[in-house]
């Protein structure tokens, strides 16, 4: 009895060890996950200078400025 206890405390650290690396492997191995993301005003400026277009027509550039002052 004794002998299958030894056994099982053995099986039990084995895995805690493997646990262990793994865990020091994981966060040695992603430091990626440290990386500076972009703010949310950063990507929704982004993403409106993606969509928006300038306006090359000198006529309509004139109604947009005029519609701006307006309000």
């Amino acid at each position: 009895m004794p002998q299958s206890i030894i056994i099982l405390i053995a099986v039990i650290a084995t895995a805690g060890l493997i646990a262990l690396v793994a865990f020091i492997i994981y966060r040695v191995l992603r430091p990626r996950l440290k990386e500076e993301k972009p703010s949310d005003e950063q990507i929704l400026q982004d993403e409106m200078n993606r969509v928006l277009q300038d306006v090359e027509d000198p006529e309509t550039a004139k109604q947009i400025s005029d519609y701006k002052q307006d309000e």
